[in-house]
């Protein structure tokens, strides 16, 4: 039996299954670790029976600097998903479902916004599942990723995906057509 936990520091030596996959982004050491010192109550894994860890996300709580507050790339507060994997062995179990709706709960909790993220234009496969869960693309971040495995020299595009929250009530934080709305990643913050 799997259970849904918060991520500690002991799992950066056994979370290794779930980073092997090319559509996994990986970071340094202490990137890991200012996350569980800024945001631990969102940085949380699946442990399964004999102590791998299956799955985790990172997510944060966050706005765009006050000084950008009249800017058309304002982001208000909100819930953002970092990292979000699964081990292979572990996927179509609706765990990314479970770590989704636990970020999604906590966004609401803390009154923000929406919850968004960045997945890669290729990802067909997560790009479905958000859907499936109530995303929608509100913009394209035009060669976000400058690791494109396709092999683009201007890099892959990322989709920025959004779910409101209870909050908005009127939907203003998501949009229909936002695969068309264009940016570049200087403009996301």
């Amino acid at each position: 039996m799997s259970a849904l936990r918060p991520f500690n520091a002991m799992d950066l030596f056994k979370f290794n299954l779930t980073n092997l996959d090319p559509l996994t982004e990986n970071y340094d050491i202490s990137f890991y670790f200012s996350y569980l010192a800024r945001w631990p109550s969102l940085f949380s894994a699946i442990e399964g029976p004999k102590g791998e860890i299956n799955a985790y996300i990172m997510g944060k709580l966050e706005s765009s600097p006050a000084v950008y507050q009249h800017s058309e790339h304002y982001l208000p507060w909100h819930a953002h998903i970092t990292a979000l994997t699964v081990a292979p062995p572990s996927r179509r179990l609706g765990l990314a479902r479970l770590l989704t709706e636990s970020l999604e709960r906590a966004g609401d909790e803390y009154n923000a916004w929406f919850v968004d993220l960045f997945v890669r234009e290729s990802n067909k496969v997560a790009g479905g599942m958000y859907r499936g869960m109530g995303y929608s693309v509100y913009r394209r971040v035009l060669g976000y990723y400058s690791d494109d495995p396709t092999g683009r020299a201007d890099g892959e595009d990322a989709f920025d995906m959004r779910k409101p929250l209870a909050r908005d009530k009127t939907l203003k934080h998501s949009r229909k057509d936002g695969e068309k709305h264009e940016v570049y990643p200087e403009d996301v913050w």
